[in-house]
């Protein structure tokens, strides 16, 4: 029984779509992101979780591709990271202290 177990379960996990487990997550907290560098594969999704008393987003400065998020002080924003390259990131409302780099290879 264990033998045939075992590759089923390797089989299972081998078939699960890429994008259940490529996923990084940053957290928004108060005048910062955690952490302040993030390297992630093309076509992984990057979920940024907002927590804390101020307001914050996401916005790029410098990058292959420009995106901003709502600014909020709670809840999620999530992206899928089509273009590789080193994106530049900051809060707006806080910058230029309150800022990160993504990589996408």
């Amino acid at each position: 029984m264990r033998r045939t177990l075992v590759p089923l379960l390797l089989a299972a996990l081998l078939l699960l779509p890429a994008s259940a487990a490529a996923r990084q997550r940053v957290r928004v907290k108060d005048n910062f992101f955690s952490p302040s560098t993030v390297t992630v594969s093309k076509g992984e999704r990057v979920i940024w979780r907002f927590r804390g008393d101020n307001s914050h987003n996401v916005h790029v400065v410098s990058g292959p591709r420009h995106f901003t998020s709502a600014t909020k002080s709670s809840g999620r924003y999530r992206k899928k990271m089509r273009k590789r390259g080193t994106y530049k990131i900051v809060c707006t409302i806080h910058a230029p202290d309150m800022r990160m780099t993504l990589k996408v290879e």
